[in-house]
């Protein structure tokens, strides 16, 4: 099973890098959000898929990274990629640490609850308070640039640069996390999400796998909001708003939890059907009520794919697999 996973995520890379040749400029704005909501949904399956923590606060990761990403920036000047982004990941995971660190005391619904709290305390800051802009939200004027010396590496000005570094940085995620699943650590929070108490009683302190895999969501989160804020070059505080983490969950359960392919297909997944449901050349005027569209086919899509879009691929391919060939 394992080569044909390798092919499709190396056919989906591919398809990815090859995208911008094959459309227009809207065409690469949708695929550029899409992956940046991708590697969002990949940092809540490290949570929910491997360890088994069903966490209600992505959003606040990523918006405090977004906004980070603005208020570091000087004015009037570029700034570098290469203190900027590591500012804005330790910032998000200096969140995720204090926030891990208290609500990890938990469990069930009041873990869930406890990293709501928390997400709508970072909402109410930046919406409130003159840190965030208010309502009105806060501009990049100028994006990051990659220089070494006098050199310029990577100018995220232009919409090309911009996908392919998002791209760049989704595979690289996407390959991280691979890699920590299959080590000692991952196995740690696979074993931690099948059954806590069985590991505590085999001599392993659960608390600090599970805080450290909470900081790493937390780190992950924060390089989408990084991403957003610099292809956007707008932040508000919706981006902190606790309906962005239900769709990030939601992204995680259309692709298939447990799954890293899973989460990236139901981020496109998501996307395709926003897109579709707001479509005016196909519903009209009922193209104003896409939110209730997208309800009920994820309704529908839960309740026809329990266990996602990866899911329903695997069982065709395994009935395919078993269906007798005829000779003729």
């Amino acid at each position: 099973m394992e080569a044909p996973r390798i092919l499709s995520a190396g056919l989906g890379a591919l398809a990815l890098a090859l995208w911008p040749l094959a459309t227009g400029s809207f065409g690469v704005d949708l695929v550029t959000k899409t992956m940046i909501y991708a590697v969002v949904a990949l940092s809540l399956e490290l949570l929910v898929g491997a360890t088994g923590l069903v966490c209600f606060g992505q959003a606040a990761f990523f918006g405090i990274a977004a906004y980070a990403a603005v208020r570091l920036t000087p004015g009037a000047q570029a700034a570098s990629i290469w203190w900027l982004l590591p500012a804005c990941l330790g910032i998000a995971a200096a969140y995720a640490l204090f926030m891990g660190a208290l609500s990890l005391r938990t469990k069930g619904v009041y873990f869930i609850m406890v990293t709501l709290a928390f997400a709508q305390m970072a909402y109410y800051v930046v919406h409130d308070t003159p840190l965030g802009g208010g309502t009105d939200g806060i501009y990049l004027y100028v994006k990051p640039v990659a220089a070494i010396g006098s050199a310029l590496l990577l100018d995220l000005d232009g919409p090309l640069a911009m996908y392919y570094f998002v791209f760049g940085c989704l595979i690289a995620v996407f390959g991280f996390l691979a890699l920590l699943q299959r080590s000692r650590f991952g196995r740690a929070l696979a074993g931690i999400r099948v059954n806590e108490q069985r590991m505590r009683a085999t001599g392993f302190s659960t608390y600090p796998y599970k805080l450290a895999a909470f900081v790493l969501s937390g780190a992950i989160a924060g390089l989408g909001g990084f991403l957003f804020a610099v292809k956007d070059g707008f932040v508000n505080p919706e981006l902190l708003s606790w309906h962005f983490s239900g769709a990030v969950l939601i992204m995680i359960i259309l692709g298939g939890i447990g799954h890293l392919r899973g989460a990236v297909i139901g981020a496109f997944a998501f996307a395709l059907l926003q897109e579709f449901f707001k479509s005016e050349a196909i519903f009209g005027a009922f193209a104003k009520h896409w939110l209730l569209g997208l309800g009920l086919a994820i309704i529908v899509s839960v309740a026809l794919l329990p266990r996602g879009l990866i899911g329903a691929g695997s069982l065709l391919t395994h009935r395919l697999a078993r269906t007798p060939r005829t000779e003729g």
